[in-house]
């Protein structure tokens, strides 16, 4: 049953914080092989929920040994050498553990289940840091209506015609969202969040934390697709329902992350989750030696690329910035954008013109990124006090455009994700000239609803 997989994630897999303070090493098992599971393909329902099966069978996706989870005899065997699990990746076939021992590795690769062990994480605090208890008394806005009924957000709704969309009956019902972020520091606190539907939080980073408490770029991004105060501000899919998971850990800049960040998706997916939005990247870590380069931008190198492209494999719309490097040394998309089958979002202005910290592509094997652009210079968020304010980022372009991708795919829900990128591509206004800079350019979404109609069994 699904309750046997999430204590397997869960208490195995994202143990607590139970742990010495001499703790000061992560590393990533990667295992050669699942022999040992007690899990099947003949009863996925073990470890995927109806909903997950649902949406690959619906899209003709067959369950595969890549959905199967880690061997949790492999797992025991690894923990006895003197470690704690943290979190499992069953599409990596990985195990992440805590230990004080930082030759942890020459021990754990001998066993002959173990393919490769690599330390991802090395000398940052161990413990939560302390939090504001006071937090909430942040929110002191007094809400003002505005004319429009997007009220600030208006702008960068009608830049893609996600109007008509909204107007024809398609808000985002009935459809699932995982944000994974850096924290959503006191959404449980505004108004403007108070008819989300939400479906729960997950912290990856340290489980037993409040999430609320945390980062608040995870709001800020939030907001442009979950917002529902009208004549205040109104996100771009304010009727679907949300799990907000946390990934980013802020306070240090390491290869675990993506670690984090793979257990995120995972859950999302095996929850049955449609559409995932990741405001997040990496392509520099505290140690130089750590950091991608051009050549890795392949959408395999990276294991959050890797992650991504197998989400899309399962049938979820994956949808990723492009990153914020385009006046930088740097330039590039920045790792999980360079991903096969995601949506990779680039920044504009209000006016559509480009925003020049938007990241260019291509890919290293030549795929054209980013795929599309959004509002991301002025885009409207909500602010510290609980009020709309405008900030600058792809972070912000992606959640504009994933909300209505989202409304997109529940007005045609026969497409498949890869068919929905298609429409997406050919409803952009550079479609006949993708380039590195604008990709597809600007969606018209409503446009993409008409093509999405021609996608239907009897119309093709």
């Amino acid at each position: 049953m699904l309750n046997r997989l999430l204590w397997f994630l869960l208490v195995i897999g994202c143990a607590g914080n139970g742990w010495s303070a001499a703790a000061r090493y992560k590393f990533r098992v990667a295992f050669a092989d699942k022999g040992m599971t007690p899990f099947t393909l003949d009863q996925p329902e073990d470890y995927l929920s109806e909903r997950a099966l649902a949406r690959r069978h619906r899209q003709g996706l067959a369950v595969d040994s890549t959905d199967l989870p880690v061997c949790g005899g492999y797992v025991e065997q690894v923990v006895q050498l003197g470690a704690r699990p943290l979190c499992t990746s069953r599409w990596n076939n990985s195990l992440l553990v805590e230990t004080d021992d930082s030759l942890f590795a020459d021990r754990v690769q001998p066993l002959p289940f173990v393919k490769k062990v690599r330390r991802v994480w090395v000398d940052c605090p161990e413990a939560v840091a302390p939090r504001d208890r006071h937090r909430k008394q942040e929110v002191t806005y007094q809400w003002k209506r505005e004319e429009d009924v997007y009220g600030a957000a208006g702008a960068q709704i009608r830049l893609h015609h996600g109007d008509s969309l909204h107007a024809a009956g398609f808000r985002g019902e009935g459809m699932q969202v995982a944000v994974i972020d850096a924290g959503f520091r006191n959404v449980d606190a505004m108004k403007v969040f108070k008819g989300m539907n939400l479906l729960g939080t997950r912290d990856f980073v340290h489980p037993s934390s409040d999430i609320y408490a945390e980062h608040s770029h995870g709001r800020k991004v939030l907001s442009c697709l979950a917002a529902c105060r009208e004549q205040g501000m109104v996100g771009t899919a304010p009727a679907a329902a949300y799990w907000l998971l946390r990934s980013e850990d802020y306070e240090t800049e390491q290869p675990v992350e993506e670690d984090y960040w793979a257990a995120a998706v995972e859950f999302a997916d095996s929850a049955g989750v449609d559409v995932v939005n990741t405001s997040l990247g990496y392509y520099a870590f505290d140690d130089e030696t750590d950091n991608y380069s051009y050549r890795d931008l392949d959408g395999r190198t990276s294991l959050m690329s890797a992650a991504a492209a197998m989400a899309a494999e399962k049938g979820m719309l994956v949808v990723v910035s492009a990153g914020n490097a385009g006046a930088d040394s740097w330039k590039k998309i920045t790792p999980p954008a360079d991903a096969d089958h995601v949506l990779t979002v680039g920044a504009v202005d209000r006016q559509g013109l480009n925003a020049d910290f938007s990241s260019v592509g291509n890919t290293a094997d030549g795929r054209v990124k980013p795929d599309v652009m959004a509002v991301g210079e002025g885009a409207a968020v909500i602010g510290e006090d609980g009020g709309p304010e405008l900030s600058n980022g792809t972070s912000f372009a992606t959640p504009v455009f994933c909300g209505l991708a989202t409304c997109l795919w529940q007005a045609c829900p026969w497409l498949t994700v890869k068919q929905l990128i298609e429409v997406v591509h050919r409803a952009g206004d550079r479609a006949d000239e993708p380039d590195n800079i604008y990709g597809y350019g600007i969606v018209d979404v409503w446009k993409a609803y008409r093509i999405g109609q021609t996608y239907q069994p009897e119309n093709r």
